[in-house]
């Protein structure tokens, strides 16, 4: 057997392989691994993914929490792992846009090591503050902050995170003095507002809304261009004196690049399915959560979009990691 059909024979036999294993999947576990927390809204996420995902694809997909590093500790674990389908990673603008701008060096290339599957859902941030302040609208606290430079903190779920990035990109336009105070999550830093330790916190509005509905919090303003279907009584901040303003958290599932494109096909066509459900739509609308279905071109798209956005938003307003 001269060394070309020899060649021709391994060529034939490893692609042989790859298709069968691409039929074949998933033929075990798949982990979805988040950057973050457990509990907080991209962990919700994810299990909603991964718990939809089992039930139709008849293996487990298990949400596995790596937190640290803004999410880049999990997402530098998920680039590196083999691009065969079993290692997803669930990314948002903090580790795939602001990160990699924020931090001296991250692990990962947030566009080359990566394969775009869907973009699940997004929702908008509400601003709340604690009763005390005597403020009852963003106008109005932006007057307060005014009149008392370096005398308001707000609370953040972490550096980079969505909360963190609006408020800066908020007090840059507004030309306020206000002090981020950061937390491991949203977890801590609500119970501290709700104690009245901070004075003014930015997050999920599914998050926030029990508790500005019962007067616990009291909410300004949503970060969406156009009011919030769930909760429609909160002016937006386009509408409280900064046009165009818009801020959104986004989720969505990645793979090690190379990953087979049947696999990348399947799973966003699965991913869709599992989100198109009535139970899982009203149960993601109750936290807050949009659906906008996607193909993994469209998420490459916008992905690349909001790397751009982010990246020159953090560069121009000289924000560093402490």
């Amino acid at each position: 057997m001269n060394t070309i059909v020899r060649a021709v024979l391994l060529t034939a036999a490893l692609l042989g392989t790859a298709q069968a294993q691409t039929s074949s999947y998933p033929s075990r576990p798949t982990r979805i691994v988040v950057g973050f927390v457990a509990g907080g809204p991209s962990d919700l996420v994810a299990r909603i993914v991964a718990q939809g995902l089992s039930e139709r694809m008849g293996q487990p997909f298990v949400v596995e929490n790596r937190p640290g590093a803004t999410g880049t500790i999990g997402a530098e674990l998920v680039a590196k792992a083999p691009p065969d389908g079993y290692s997803l990673y669930l990314a948002s603008q903090t580790t795939h846009a602001v990160a990699p701008a924020l931090l001296p060096r991250v692990g990962y290339d947030p566009l080359k090591d990566f394969v775009t599957i869907v973009r699940v859902a997004h929702n908008p941030l509400l601003m709340v503050v604690h009763p005390s302040m005597p403020v009852k609208s963003f106008k109005e606290l932006v007057a307060l902050a005014r009149s008392r430079p370096g005398q308001i903190n707000y609370a953040t779920g972490g550096i980079g995170s969505s909360p963190h990035m609006s408020m800066e990109l908020m007090k840059s336009i507004t030309k306020i003095n206000i002090v981020p105070v950061h937390y491991k999550g949203d977890g801590a830093a609500i119970i501290d507002i709700l104690g009245g330790h901070m004075q003014l916190f930015n997050a999920s509005i599914g998050t926030l809304l029990p508790h500005a509905r019962s007067g616990k919090l009291r909410g300004l303003a949503v970060t969406s261009l156009k009011r919030s279907a769930m909760a429609p009584e909160f002016p937006t901040l386009d509408e409280s004196g900064l046009p165009g303003f818009e801020v959104l958290t986004w989720f969505g599932i990645l793979a090690p690049a190379g990953t087979p494109r049947e696999i990348v096909n399947r799973l966003n066509g699965e991913i869709l399915q599992v989100v198109a459900r009535p139970a899982v739509k009203e149960q993601l609308l109750k936290t807050g959560f949009e659906i906008v279905p996607n193909t993994p071109e469209e998420y490459a798209a916008f992905f690349k979009a909001e790397h751009a956005r982010w990246g020159k938003i953090v560069r121009d307003l000289n924000l560093k990691a402490e």
